[in-house]
């Protein structure tokens, strides 16, 4: 699905809500929030692995494993946040939690990802600017599909089947990325970065199977993992996927380009916990500052004024999100099944 190039480009819209929004006082930093926040995941981090050194040789370990999996996505919501400058005003500040969270914390490269996930806000779901929607293994567009080669072509016949198993190795895929990029010659502080990552796995390594027998430290790696990547994929997959892709032709001004491609999904203060606050994805995109707990303010605000300026807003219930998303990605791989 491509939005027509045709439609209107006003710059004025977004200075208009950006008014609106900052006379809310919804772009002021909340320090008292973040600092309850990251305080919480810090002692439910080391109270899991406390539990885990306690607990020892048992198949309770595997619930363990399960628990952690929340923490780790906790813990990368945290590092989202920073990266956006909503924690602290500065990157200094910004970079030294960014990489003893992202880094150090759950194996995530602070750096590669940063870059990332900036040139995605700057292009959201644009077919060769955002690396979201590259065809690494899913295909996003029909005309990926038919482009597609080798693992991606197979896959793509049936890709809404293969989504979710795929999600499960995310994790490790985000862990092997982090590595690679330090091998990049443009990589900045390739050194603290590299060595943050090892000390991470070498602890992580270390610690499971010290405590653990080589059978069950390698299903707690595996159920670990699985999960992490499953969920972190489960908050980010309701947010642009199977919303319009798209491309050279697409000539749209900021506003629309952001609210366009992204949905929200509603829900109350569990599906908050449960997505970090990412589920008011329109919002986000439109003011990536903007501190998490602000969202949900904002929404209704964003919403009113799409509406008066006629801009289509998208949201919706959770599951219903993975169907609109799991629909598209069915109906990409479509030419391929013919």
């Amino acid at each position: 699905m491509v939005i027509p190039g045709t439609l209107d480009t006003r710059g004025s819209d977004f200075a208009r809500l950006a008014h609106t929004i900052a006379d809310a006082g919804l772009l002021d930093r909340r320090p008292f929030y973040y600092a309850t926040r990251i305080s919480i995941a810090v002692v439910v981090y080391l109270g899991c692995w406390t539990l885990f050194a306690w607990l020892g040789d048992s198949w309770l370990q595997l619930l363990v494993a399960a628990a952690l999996a929340v923490v780790f996505a906790q813990f990368g919501f945290v590092a989202h946040d920073i990266g956006h400058r909503q924690v602290f005003r500065t990157r200094r500040p910004s970079d030294v939690a960014g990489l003893l969270i992202g880094n150090l914390g759950i194996g995530l490269g602070w750096g590669w990802w940063s870059s990332k996930h900036n040139r995605h806000h700057a292009n959201p779901n644009h077919e060769d600017h955002d690396p979201d929607v590259s065809p690494a293994v899913i295909v996003w567009s029909p005309e990926q599909a038919i482009r597609s080669r080798g693992l991606p072509r197979f896959i793509a016949r049936y890709q809404a089947f293969w989504f979710f198993p795929l999600l499960t190795l995310e994790a490790w895929h985000l862990h092997v990325a982090s590595f690679k990029a330090l091998f990049n010659p443009s990589a900045k502080r390739r050194g603290p970065e590299l060595a943050l990552l090892i000390a991470h796995f070498a602890a992580y390594f270390g610690v499971v199977f010290t405590v653990l027998p080589v059978g069950k430290a390698l299903l707690f790696l595996v159920i670990h993992q699985g999960l992490f990547g499953l969920y972190l994929g489960s908050t980010f997959a309701p947010n642009h996927k199977g919303m319009p892709v798209l491309t050279k032709e697409d000539k749209l001004d900021f506003l629309r380009k952001q609210v366009l491609t992204s949905r929200n999904v509603r829900g109350g203060w569990f599906t908050d916990v449960a997505l970090g606050q990412l589920n008011y994805q329109i919002e986000h995109h439109l003011f990536p500052h903007m501190p998490a707990p602000s969202l949900r303010r904002a929404q209704p605000i964003v919403q009113q004024y799409c509406a008066e300026i006629g801009v289509s807003y998208l949201q919706t219930g959770l599951l219903d999100s993975y169907g609109q998303a799991l629909r598209h990605l069915h109906e990409v791989g479509a030419p391929l099944r013919r």
